[in-house]
């Protein structure tokens, strides 16, 4: 007899990592990690029915909940698209985890 496929539902994944949004923040990674990636949009226009982020903030952050908020951006940068932020996140994450 054939093994029941499980499948968990995992949301939005990037290149691997998972994506959170709230609002006009987006997370990029796990708590479960050392570091994780917030985005926030600061900037949108409208592009026919659609608003297009036009000014995105992007961090790199340490997870450690004993660190104060400020000390735990490592790494920060703005971008003008959303696509440039996500792009740039990515090769951050992965080069920030790699270093363990």
């Amino acid at each position: 007899m054939a093994e029941p496929k499980h499948t968990k539902t995992e949301g939005l994944m990037y290149k691997g990592h998972p994506l959170r949004r709230i609002d006009n923040l987006i997370y990029y990674g796990t708590m479960a990690e050392k570091y994780i990636i917030m985005m926030q949009i600061l900037e949108t226009k409208k592009e026919q029915d659609l608003d297009v982020a036009t000014k995105v903030s992007i961090q790199l952050q340490l997870t450690d909940p004993d660190l104060k908020s400020r000390d735990r951006v490592v790494k920060r940068s703005e971008k003008d698209s959303l696509y440039a932020a996500m792009d740039i996140s990515a090769i951050w994450l992965e080069r920030a985890l790699k270093e363990k």
